[in-house]
């Protein structure tokens, strides 16, 4: 009996197994399928959108008939996602009055609907491609929703609402800098740099507060911002930043003074030289040689001679290559008291082989 019992329990089990492989394959076939139409579904909408948008550039729309069957798909959630996304790819392209046209037609069908409504959803992702969709297509009402993901916990959120801040209100829209916390990207910064075309010349004030900020990646931006528009007067407050507590600004101000040019430069650098962390040194080393200034020499020499980082060594010997002093640099080369160290940082000084 309790073999017969035995038999009927494992039989009834490799039904059910049977049952569910069965259920299984029928499952991954159903969703095969579904995947299957809807890529279908979405490969003949990305054909009609493309054709939409090679219309709208090629020709006057006015002067087209209506797209059928963009029309029976233009209020679909999917497809004006679809469209959306397909737009602002294309803006990215084009320039001109086929970047006005695309644009239009971003406008024409309220796309910035849907845009919008990403900036209420809580994924980080989907709130940054929100913001990213409404820069590109340059809608400037939705400037006061964007201004408060400033602050918001996502670095990916707030820097594209950064982006957006300058790139649809330009100077102005740096404003966030006055309380920004989080680290500006090095990215960021080069982003943010591109969007501005010019400097009002009321910006002094915000300028100099930026230079105060407690948030070091907001100095080094301004620095970078004080050397491409050339801000001759804020050269007294770079200097100033020579003692500031992060190296790292310290060496962007070093490349602020050499770009703004003052004859004072140069012995400003020399000056604060011996006070400053090896790697501020070395970046002044490196400006002295651009500079091309040979009130610098003495220091170079003792510097190549006397300092005991191979780093010094290697920047004060190219600088005096850089000034001309080929001759004295082959002589302490040649020189058979002179240390193998020394001997081989002056060869790579005068690009030879080693």
């Amino acid at each position: 009996m309790e073999t017969i019992t035995s038999v009927h329990f494992f039989v009834l089990v490799l039904l059910a197994i049977l049952l569910l492989v069965v259920l299984l394959i029928i499952g991954v076939l159903f969703y095969g399928f579904f995947q299957y139409r809807e890529t279908i579904r979405l490969s003949g909408w990305m054909q009609i959108i493309n054709e939409k948008i090679s219309e709208v550039i090629v020709y006057d729309e006015s002067d087209q008939p209506d797209n059928p069957a963009f029309q029976q798909f233009s209020a679909n959630p999917s497809f004006r996602n679809l469209l959306l996304q397909k737009l602002v790819d294309s803006e990215k392209k084009f320039s001109g009055m086929a970047k006005d046209k695309i644009k239009d037609l971003f406008n024409k069908y309220g796309l910035h609907r849907e845009a919008e409504k990403k900036l209420g959803q809580k994924k980080a992702f989907l709130i940054a491609g929100g913001i990213q969709e409404l820069t590109v297509m340059d809608s400037k009402d939705a400037l006061p929703r964007i201004s408060g993901f400033l602050s918001h916990a996502s670095s990916e959120v707030y820097q594209e609402a950064q982006y957006a801040m300058v790139s649809l209100k330009g100077f102005e829209g740096l404003g966030f800098l006055e309380t920004a916390k989080g680290r500006i990207s090095e990215w960021q910064q080069l982003r943010l740099m591109l969007s501005i075309t010019s400097i009002p010349e009321d910006s002094g004030p915000s300028i100099e507060n930026w230079l105060t900020s407690t948030n070091d990646s907001v100095i080094i931006f301004t620095l970078k911002l004080i050397r491409k528009f050339q801000l001759l007067s804020f050269y007294h407050e770079v200097t100033g930043l020579l003692e500031h507590v992060s190296s790292e600004v310290r060496i962007q101000s070093v490349q602020t003074l050499l770009s703004l040019d003052n004859p004072s430069t140069v012995g400003d650098l020399m000056e604060i030289y011996p006070h400053q962390p090896l790697e501020v040194r070395i970046e002044i080393l490196r400006a002295m040689k651009v500079s091309k200034d040979r009130s610098i020499t003495d220091l170079l020499k003792k510097e190549l001679l006397e300092n005991p980082f191979p780093a010094i060594k290697i920047h004060a010997a190219e600088a005096l290559f850089s000034l001309g002093y080929h001759d004295y640099l082959i002589r302490l080369e040649q020189d058979e008291a002179a240390p193998e160290e020394l001997v081989q940082i002056i060869k790579h000084a005068l690009q030879e082989r080693i």
